[in-house]
């Protein structure tokens, strides 16, 4: 069962990664916070994952459910900065 955990982990990494590629490559701003949205989100699964692997997974949901939060709220910003800045 671990094997299947590590090999899921590996494959959510790979997939960060592409999405990191997406942030730096990105043609527009909002290219740049869809992968930055991606990221995040696959970073929240990463935590709850660990949290099953080490068998805490109580404390990683806390956690992962306050990154998702602070997710959240850091897309809403950047929103209404686009929005104000006026950009289509």
């Amino acid at each position: 069962m671990t094997t299947f955990f590590l090999f899921v982990l590996l494959v959510l990494a790979g997939l960060i990664g592409a999405y990191l590629y997406r942030v730096l490559q990105g043609p527009t701003i909002f290219d740049r916070v869809l992968g930055l949205n991606g990221i995040s989100t696959k970073a929240i699964i990463l935590l709850i994952l660990i949290g099953i692997v080490y068998d805490r997974v109580e404390m990683f949901i806390d956690i992962s459910t306050g990154y998702a939060l602070l997710n959240v709220v850091g897309a809403l910003a950047v929103a209404k900065y686009l929005e104000q800045k006026g950009l289509p």
